[in-house]
């Protein structure tokens, strides 16, 4: 069931309108990164490059390139950095379209079937918002759990695995549930639904191809809510 589900997921993936929402969602998200740019060099401009100068106000002109090399490293961190928030940055926009990709698959594989119900404005946002922060949450969990030796990669699909399996099921679950029955029914089939999470764990650690993971879990939980209830 599980690798049925993850099949049509990907295939899915490849479908024209799961493209054009996943191309909002990469445009979407590099606008949010080139802001998010702008204002943090701004900001850094404003407090940190006075206090380097005054660091050194008595310097002699030609250690200027102290600074000029200070400010180089300032920019590739921030490079880094915002490289890192790429995936966080393009879950957060996604976050806002997964009713739309949701509402597709459903018409385009279960036509004959009551369609789901799309979340609240507000509540998708919160959704979002949440999805946001499970995935950090379970990036720094799992980036501590890496120092500990024998745990390393294990704690990276452990961790992933339990909380984005958690959260996609959920959401998919309840297009068509209360959120109380949604979890419920999470709780049921709990092991079946870390399983799942394995997956789509294991979709986010392939580079680049995780910007989509979004799109995919929704698209994966949706066949396996499906194919649950009509167990």
């Amino acid at each position: 069931m599980l690798m049925t589900a993850a099949r049509q997921a990907l295939l899915d993936l490849i479908d024209p309108k799961m493209r054009s929402i996943l191309w909002k969602v990469l445009g979407l998200s590099l606008l949010c990164l080139i802001a998010l740019w702008f204002a943090i060099r701004a900001l850094f401009l404003w407090l940190a490059f006075p206090v380097l100068a005054n660091l050194f106000p008595t310097m002699p002109e030609w250690t200027g390139w102290i600074t000029f090399v200070l400010l180089i490293f300032a920019a590739v961190g921030l490079a880094l950095g915002l490289a890192l928030l790429m995936a966080p940055v393009s879950a957060f926009v996604a976050g806002i379209f997964l009713d739309d990709a949701a509402d597709h698959i459903e018409r385009l594989h279960y036509p004959a079937e009551p369609p789901g119900t799309a979340l609240p404005v507000f509540t998708a946002m919160k959704e979002a918002l949440k999805f946001l922060g499970v995935i950090i949450l379970g990036n720094i969990l799992a980036l501590l759990l890496l120092l500990i030796p024998g745990v390393n990669l294990v704690a990276f699909f452990v961790v992933n695995g339990y909380l984005l399996g958690r959260e996609f099921f959920e959401f998919a679950a309840m297009r068509f549930m209360t959120p109380e029955a949604a979890r419920a029914f999470r709780r049921e089939r709990g092991f079946t639904v870390f399983l799942a999470g394995l997956v789509v764990a294991g979709f986010v650690a392939i580079p680049i191809v995780n910007l989509a993971t979004p799109l995919f879990a929704t698209a994966f939980m949706v066949h396996l809510v499906k194919r649950l209830r009509a167990a």
